[in-house]
């Protein structure tokens, strides 16, 4: 089973990409590891994820850098497939999902 769910935030600006009919967000979450280095300082592992069509439109619309979303989708290669996507931030009173 490929099942994958994750809660960050956005670190940078959506990237549309739009080809034969078919649009395509690609974006990275930033997801601060629970524990602290060596150092004492908490890492952040960064996911990069991709949106198809429908939903890659309706994050356009509500998402930005920044903001907190959770995640569930599956694992590529090369990023993860984000098949729902609930928007998280604190300005939101509602929770709301894709």
């Amino acid at each position: 089973m490929n099942h994958v769910i994750l809660v960050g935030r956005i670190t940078d600006d959506f990237e549309k990409v739009e080809e034969n009919g078919s649009k395509k967000v690609f974006f990275t979450i930033g997801i601060p590891k629970p524990f602290k280095n060596a150092n004492g300082i908490y890492e952040t592992d960064f996911i990069r994820c991709i949106l198809w069509n429908g939903i890659a439109d309706r994050a356009c619309e509500y998402c930005k850098k920044g903001d907190m979303i959770g995640i569930r989708g599956r694992i590529t290669n090369d990023c993860v497939v984000a098949e729902n996507i609930t928007f998280l931030s604190s300005y939101s009173f509602e929770r709301k999902e894709v």
